[in-house]
């Protein structure tokens, strides 16, 4: 059964699909055909929403609704062949322009988690950071030596959050199990616990450091792939810092051309290095 908090959870998702002007896609479902004439109720229809494209209102959505929300639309912005491009585009900025957390509570974490100021441990720290996406945000920072860095830092209050979204998930996926003529065959309560351990693990960013410094000892001395150091004296939990390099993303394809990247041998090393 629903828990009274789970009911809750799926009226404001609801609620946030109908401001979002996402109403239309529950109310034209096979299980909701009956009840469409509800969407003359709803008090956006009536007040006028933000005229936004669908994609925009899709990742708004996405964006509002949390973590597990915002990383599947991360997974779905890679899957070019099942969407279309101007969803797939919109959906690309969650990767690492989710609404960040304010920097000086990043500050404080970081200083909580090392016991120290961070003036005892960076000679700059960067409170505005430059990318933020659904678990964690990312900072620039240079240590008292002089080399400039990255310092990661897991979101606040997350980890409650994302479990309250995967109880909610794991009592849907018994549901459709149970009632659902295609919902053995499809086992979702199984899927629901793949992204469980998946997103679980990658609220860890030791785990992260770990699998970071080992692809760095097996690409040791390639030519082909530079991986960032990890400085593990400064490894927590909820907190990375790492060797801060500088590149171009490998999807701003005029700028590669602009600095004279061989694209076709830039594919051959990406297969190789995979």
């Amino acid at each position: 059964m629903i828990s009274v908090g789970q009911a809750l959870r799926l009226i404001h998702i609801n609620k946030v699909l109908g401001r979002n002007g996402l109403d239309e896609v529950i109310l034209a479902t096979h299980l909701f055909r009956p009840v469409r004439y509800l969407k003359y109720l709803s008090p956006w229809l009536w007040l006028g929403r933000e005229k936004l494209s669908r994609g925009e209102r899709i990742r708004r959505t996405l964006e509002d609704l949390g973590p597990i929300f915002i990383k599947f639309g991360q997974i779905m912005s890679t899957r070019r062949d099942l969407l279309p491009d101007d969803i797939a585009n919109e959906l690309a900025e969650l990767q690492d322009n989710v609404p960040p957390f304010p920097g000086a509570q990043a500050r404080s974490i970081v200083e909580k988690a090392f016991g120290k100021p961070v003036s005892e441990l960076f000679a700059r720290f960067d409170e505005a950071p430059f990318a933020s996406a659904s678990i964690a945000q990312v900072h620039g920072a240079r240590l008292l030596d002089g080399r400039e860095v990255v310092v990661k830092v897991v979101r606040p209050n997350i980890e409650k959050t994302i479990r309250r979204d995967l109880d909610l998930m794991y009592t849907i996926a018994g549901l459709a199990e149970r009632y659902w003529s295609d919902g053995h065959r499809l086992r979702p309560k199984e899927v629901v616990a793949e992204f469980d351990k998946t997103i679980i693990d990658e609220l860890d960013l030791s785990r992260e450091a770990a699998s970071a410094s080992l692809l760095r000892r097996n690409f040791s001395g390639s030519d082909l792939l530079y991986v960032p150091e990890v400085h593990w004296s400064m490894i927590q939990k909820n907190v990375m810092v790492m060797e801060r390099i500088s590149g171009i993303p490998i999807s701003e394809i005029n700028a590669l051309k602009e600095h004279g990247i061989d694209l076709k041998k830039l594919a051959e090393d990406g297969v190789e290095i995979f």
